[in-house]
């Protein structure tokens, strides 16, 4: 028995050894589920042939209707088509392979197949599904702007792939299509994308597609009738198909090069991207880029579920704002009456010095991705920088969420202004930063950004900012509806916020007066703290509170929110307000109980943004499920009790951004790698209030999931090789940091300087399961 106990032993010893080394050579790309949260996609939510921030996001479309609950839902049973863009209002190209009967010209839900995930594989940059009602085997990869298919086809009479140039796609309708046959291997052409609410403009979408096999013949349909074999084709409600012979089982492989500038640039694309036909290479390649990505942030400890969730969420990160610009650095400029194409400064080898990109607002981005890539990828933040700074050289506005060239003005305020803030403050300033400090000063004055409400495309009134600046707030409600988001509490706070970020810049500038005058306006948000309720309060046109008042209420002065959740939009000035609630220790009760009553909902409006719009939903003190409350739990930390920030951001990672399943993940909108960074951050337990834009910037800790962080810094930026996060008696139930020693020396404040993490080093924290009230606190 001795022997047998012994032999188990060593046994169990040997499994777990070799369980530790299956974990530690693991890919982190190989740890990505991206099917996470699907059933309730959006369009701009999932992609998986894709490279990071690729203008090409190929992926199956299982409903392709609106905006919202499209693109891939893991919960239909069917695919529609294979479409190559899924952006910020943009998409286009869907093709499809079929046999038999043609049925392309009755549309997708006719020629649709069903599927099984049985028979699915999905990975970053790889996506392969068995289409049933075909016998035909898909698979998908892509470089960053061409699509490369592979169709395993069976024996047929009759082969075919469709291009569906009238079908509705995401977002918007297709106005009108074209393609044109160049020969038996490649057709050209557009199509021409509907403007939507959003995005004020109609859209060019240009492809070259090219095959390995010949076809024999293209052929068209038009308004549901098919027309016949054609050379060219050009017209409203239609599309064209390619016929090829498969008498026998036949492997045919397309690449779809993407334009928005014309067709020969589409084939350039291609050209530069994908001169070969090997697809296994591609797909490999795509797979190694995104580990080179991921393997940025190395983790150790912590479960296989938690460690898998991580990685998903920091490709989520890099994922959904695409390239717009060609591979030479030509693009479309739309921002003018008439459409342009621009060429962005090429280096000394002739390739472009950045790439030009679409991208869903920057409303959050101060505690999200300004934070993630600043300190991890911090050439994407010189290359969105540079982007939003070329599209002020073409339309005189730094945009706050850019689509196709077009501004939108999605949701409010200069959103931008944190992110460049921050770039700037530290040290990432590969642009030009004189030009970002005019085009911000222009987007916080009359007719600029500030002054516009959500989608508001052709007048700048509704952001209220001629208000703000007279009486030092925002009403609500103003005396007429401009656009979307006129809520003036809200909007007051953002405002404040960022012309505190921008008054750090004008300072580190020497622009004395313009330092004292955002300063000053920084304060704006006091003029709507009502001390008899003790919340943030709209006031009207004429000064006075909003009657009848409930703090819990959905919007009505609050964007996306309430005034249970915006009231602690002061990253700025958190003592103050902790000031005018009575002090630190009213002001810190008050946001714990706010957290004990959210957290019976998990922290979040539903688990999705269907329910986020029920009323049950969303009377909620505290929501992450979207951006307005996001930092709360870091509030806490500057109010003298950091040992609630470690307890309720663990919280709030364990509720509500834990999960791997199709149906569960974001809880409402992930918007383009916002929450995907700020779950992130908080599993390695750093944040930043205020994007880090401080004259100094500065990161705070919260309570690190895993034993072992390790960032790899970005030589070209900063001076350091790495930085590790070493966390000793990390166990499910320690929430508490008891002590933390940064490069072997007492570390006593609940934050460190970036630029002590930018030099590389080594954090190690001690935790517990009771707090130590007296580290980090004021003494």
């Amino acid at each position: 028995m001795r022997y047998v106990n012994g032999f188990l032993i060593t046994l169990l010893i040997l499994i777990s050894a070799s369980f530790a080394d299956a974990q530690k050579i693991a890919r982190p790309v190989d740890l990505v589920y991206p099917q996470l949260d699907s059933e309730n996609s959006r369009w701009i939510f999932f992609a998986s042939a894709c490279r990071p921030f690729g203008m090409v996001n190929l992926s199956p479309d299982n409903n392709a209707d609106g905006d919202w609950g499209s693109g891939y839902r893991y919960e239909r049973d069917s695919v529609k088509f294979f479409s190559h863009i899924h952006g910020w209002q943009l998409s286009g190209v869907p093709v499809m392979p079929v046999n038999g009967a043609f049925r392309g010209n009755l549309g997708s839900n006719i020629y649709g197949s069903k599927y099984s995930h049985d028979k699915e594989v999905v990975k970053p940059g790889y996506h392969s599904v068995f289409l049933d009602s075909y016998g035909i085997k898909a698979e998908l990869t892509s470089t960053t702007r061409v699509g490369f298919h592979r169709y395993h086809f069976p024996a047929a009479k009759e082969s075919y792939l469709l291009l569906d140039l009238g079908t509705f796609l995401g977002p918007a309708g297709t106005v009108k299509g074209y393609a044109k046959k160049m020969n038996d291997r490649e057709i050209q052409g557009y199509a021409l994308m509907d403007k939507t609410t959003r995005r004020p403009k109609e859209m060019y979408v240009f492809f070259d597609i090219q095959l390995d096999t010949p076809f024999q013949n293209m052929l068209a349909w038009k308004d549901g009738h098919l027309t016949g074999v054609t050379d060219e084709y050009q017209g409203s409600n239609g599309g064209v198909y390619l016929k090829f012979g498969t008498p026998d089982d036949r492997v045919i492989q397309m690449k779809v090069g993407i334009s928005y500038v014309d067709a020969d640039q589409a084939r350039l694309n291609i050209q530069s991207e994908l001169p070969h036909w090997n697809f296994d290479r591609v797909a490999n390649e795509s797979s190694e880029e995104w580990n080179q990505y991921l393997s940025r942030i190395e983790i150790e400890g912590g479960t296989p579920v938690q460690q898998k969730r991580f990685y998903t969420d920091l490709w989520h990160s890099l994922l959904g704002r695409r390239t717009i610009s060609d591979a030479n650095g030509k693009y479309c400029d739309m921002t003018g009456t008439e459409r342009r194409i621009g060429q962005i400064p090429l280096d000394k080898s002739g390739k472009p010095l950045f790439a030009h990109h679409n991208s869903d607002s920057f409303w959050g981005a101060q505690w999200t991705i300004a934070t993630l890539w600043d300190l991890v990828y911090p050439k994407i933040t010189s290359d969105f920088v540079n982007s939003m700074l070329l599209m002020y050289d073409d339309g005189g506005l730094i945009p706050r969420g850019p689509a196709g060239g077009n501004y939108t003005a999605v949701m409010t305020g200069a959103s931008s202004t944190p992110f460049i803030v921050s770039a700037y403050m530290k040290g990432i300033r590969t642009f030009d930063y004189h030009k970002a400090y005019e085009g911000m000063k222009k987007n916080h004055m009359p007719g600029g950004m500030m002054g516009k409400a959500g989608y508001e495309h052709n007048t700048a009134n509704g952001g209220g900012i001629e208000y703000y600046i007279e009486r030092g707030y925002v009403p609500y409600p103003l005396e007429k509806k401009w656009g979307i988001h006129q809520d003036g509490a809200a909007q007051t706070l953002e405002y404040a916020s960022q012309d505190w970020c921008l008054a750090q810049m004008a300072k580190s500038l020497g622009k004395q007066a313009d330092y004292d005058y955002f300063k000053k306006r920084s304060a704006n948000w006091k003029n709507l703290y009502d001390s008899q309720t003790g919340w943030i309060r709209p006031r009207d046109l004429n000064g006075k509170w909003k009657e009848p008042f409930d703090p819990y209420q959905y919007e009505s002065g609050f964007v996306e929110g309430n005034s249970a959740q915006v009231t602690w939009f002061v990253p700025h000035d958190l003592p103050g307000l902790a000031t005018m609630m009575g002090g630190n220790s009213n002001a810190a009760a008050k946001l714990e109980a706010s957290f004990k009553t959210a957290e019976k909902l998990d922290f979040t409006s539903g688990k999705a943004h269907s329910k986020e719009l029920q009323e049950e939903y969303r009377r909620i003190p505290i929501n992450y499920g979207n951006q307005p409350s996001i930092e709360t739990a870091f509030v806490f930390n500057h109010i003298g009790y950091p040992w609630l920030t470690q307890y309720w951001s663990r919280k709030v990672v364990d509720h509500a951004f834990s999960a791997l399943s199709t149906d569960k993940g974001y809880n409402g909108d992930e918007d383009q790698g916002l929450m995907g960074s700020l779950a992130v951050l908080m599993k390695m337990g750093l944040f930043e209030m205020n994007s880090g834009a401080e004259q100094r910037p500065v990161v705070e800790l919260g309570s690190p999931i895993f034993d072992k962080i390790t960032i790899h810094l970005d030589s070209n930026y900063y001076k350091g090789k790495s930085f590790v996060i070493e966390v000793k008696n990390n166990q499910p139930e320690n929430y508490y940091i008891q002590t933390a020693n940064l490069n072997g020396k007492p570390q006593l404040n609940q934050w460190i300087h970036l630029d002590e993490i930018t030099r590389g080093g080594k954090l190690l924290l001690e935790m517990g399961k009771d707090p130590n009230k007296n580290w980090g606190s004021p003494k």
